[in-house]
């Protein structure tokens, strides 16, 4: 069973940066893409970012592009966000999630992860 923490997040004012960590337990972990969701109060939860089992890819939704970059070190099982820029519409609860296929990198949709973690928040205002 995959375990998924996340840590990190927080208030933070406009222009800011965060840093969000994903510690992944009871699994390999660099067979899995890993993934960063988010969902703000009344709207869905959403794709933001995902990054290869090796690290040599990276993926990221339109709204983040040049602001935010996933990273991940194999050897700590951990899985990054590092966050730049934030704007108040970046306020949400954002989950690290892993990939349902070994060594698969397509999809990201939330029916491509298996497993998700708790969710941390993040709020971003003045």
């Amino acid at each position: 069973q995959v375990q998924l923490v996340e840590s990190g997040g927080g208030l933070v004012q406009p222009g800011g940066s965060l840093r969000l960590s994903c510690a992944a337990s009871g699994t390999i972990f660099n067979i899995w893409t890993m993934g960063w969701f988010r969902q703000a109060p009344g709207k869905e939860r959403e794709f933001v970012a995902a990054i290869s089992w090796s690290g040599t890819r990276t993926i990221y939704t339109d709204s983040v592009k040049g602001r935010f970059t996933i990273s991940r070190d194999n050897a700590k099982n951990t899985v990054y966000l590092q966050m730049n820029s934030l704007k108040p519409e970046d306020t949400a609860i954002y989950y690290c999630a892993s990939g349902r296929r070994q060594y698969s990198f397509s999809g990201n949709g939330e029916a491509d992860f298996g497993s998700w973690g708790q969710g941390t928040q993040v709020t971003v205002s003045s």
